[in-house]
């Protein structure tokens, strides 16, 4: 494909568009309140039967989540390997594409009865997102100079916003004017899920129309497939010899196991703990969005003022405060009043966490993508470890704030790590 050609970058870009639906249509606003509110209906309680087993269903959803970001965790190295050495990559994008929106049409079919569909198909859509999104990164230096990576990256972020904001509205009308369309609120819902899945799989189309794979003449055989963990492993080689980055990367575990896991299971404590319904939860989304907007501007000007390492200690200060306020929060007006104090800090940690990263990596080093891969993989992982741990805590004390309470802890200890850290390049490299 030539570089820089206009109409490969608005395709590359609606891919962003395409899937960003999932994440915030699905996982963050809609879903998580809709199988509280079936499975306690059918059930009777929140006790349900899952393979015959009797869970809480907060405490099998996180499991369930747990259970994905593992799967994600382990498969990312391999995928990663064969985008950037198979020359396959469009194979392996509409692949995981097809797999996360036809998860999403069979939300459709979840009432509460069939838990099991449920999770599976929830588990099966967070993989189809992360799979997909491994190959559509690894598009970008084959269709931009590098002096173009950071403007059109941001481009597709912000389509991703767009797109992902405007079919969140759409839903909320529908949600909010069910009576008027002659429909239950339930089967309503439901019906969002097949707009996902379909907003998903139909833009995406426009992405796979003008994407095209550059030959390499590369098999897919062991070596590639092996190619992504020889690659971490390098890496873990290397951080022997930088402690500065080690601490970092320690810090940032810590905290990440707070970050993610709260903004995964946030819409889960407003749905059961407040009894929020969908109706609300995308309201307090589309105010979360609106808030991030500003905070990350803050967070830029602060970091600017302050310093990176400052910045970040102060933002974590503020997460670990939110974890101790919702503990005690029983109040709707509380709770988005503490979603308005999370939204100001959720996208700025983010952002400020990878720019500090890439200021204490060595500057002689060629190879900054592994240094990436094995970041990406730390932030899976913790994942795997809040939303495994908040599922238990849940479980053993049958209260979820425990869980919430818990993760305030990683902050804390994220924050001490983080006060060693010195931010400036590592001597050596890979």
């Amino acid at each position: 494909m030539q570089l820089n050609d206009k109409k490969v970058i608005n395709a590359w870009c609606f891919f962003d568009w395409a899937n960003s639906a999932y994440s915030l249509v699905i996982t963050t606003a809609i879903f998580p309140a809709y199988y509280t509110a079936v499975t306690e209906s059918f059930f009777g309680s929140d006790k349900v039967i899952f393979l015959g087993i009797e869970i809480t269903n907060t405490v099998l959803y996180s499991y369930a989540l747990s259970v994905s970001f593992l799967l994600i965790a382990l498969l990312s190295p391999i995928l990663s390997g064969i985008a950037d050495y198979g020359g396959k990559k469009k194979l392996f994008m509409r692949f995981f594409t097809m797999l996360g929106a036809f998860s999403c049409l069979t939300l459709f079919f979840f009432t509460g009865s069939n838990v099991e569909l449920g999770i599976i198909a929830a588990v099966t859509a967070s993989i189809g997102f992360s799979g997909g999104l491994v190959f559509y990164n690894a598009f970008l230096p084959e269709i931009v100079s590098p002096d173009r990576y950071d403007a059109v990256s941001a481009r597709g972020y912000s389509m991703g916003y767009l797109g992902s904001v405007l079919l969140l509205i759409a839903n909320l009308l529908m949600i909010q004017f069910h009576e008027v369309l002659g429909a239950e609120k339930g089967f309503i819902i439901r019906i969002c899920f097949l707009t996902v899945g379909v907003w998903w799989l139909g833009f995406s189309q426009i992405t796979f129309q003008y994407l095209h794979d550059k030959k390499n003449g590369q098999k897919i055989d062991n070596a590639i497939l092996s190619k992504g963990f020889h690659e971490l492993q390098k890496v873990w080689q290397a951080l022997k010899n930088q402690p500065n980055i080690k601490k970092f990367l320690f810090s940032f575990f810590c905290y990440s196991t707070g970050v993610q896991t709260i903004l995964l299971i946030a819409a889960l404590f407003a749905s059961k703990e407040l009894n929020m319904e969908s109706s609300e939860l995308i309201i307090l989304v589309l105010l979360l969005q609106i808030v991030a907007i500003g905070g990350a501007y803050l967070t830029a000007k602060l970091s600017g003022f302050k310093g990176n390492k400052s910045t970040l200690l102060i933002l974590l200060s503020i997460w670990a405060f939110v974890c101790l306020t919702a503990f005690f929060v029983y109040d709707k007006i509380q709770f988005y009043l503490l979603a308005v104090l999370l939204g100001m800090v959720m996208g700025g940690i983010q952002s400020l966490s990878r720019a500090t990263y890439s200021k204490l990596l060595p500057e002689n080093t060629p190879d900054t993508a592994s240094y990436f891969s094995f970041y990406d993989v730390l932030e899976k992982s913790s994942i795997v470890l809040g939303t495994f741990l908040t599922g238990f805590a849940e479980q053993q004390s049958d209260n979820m704030r425990i869980g919430i309470l818990a993760l305030g802890f990683f902050f804390i200890v994220g924050a001490l790590l983080m006060s060693t850290v010195q931010v400036r390049p590592a001597k050596e490299g890979l």
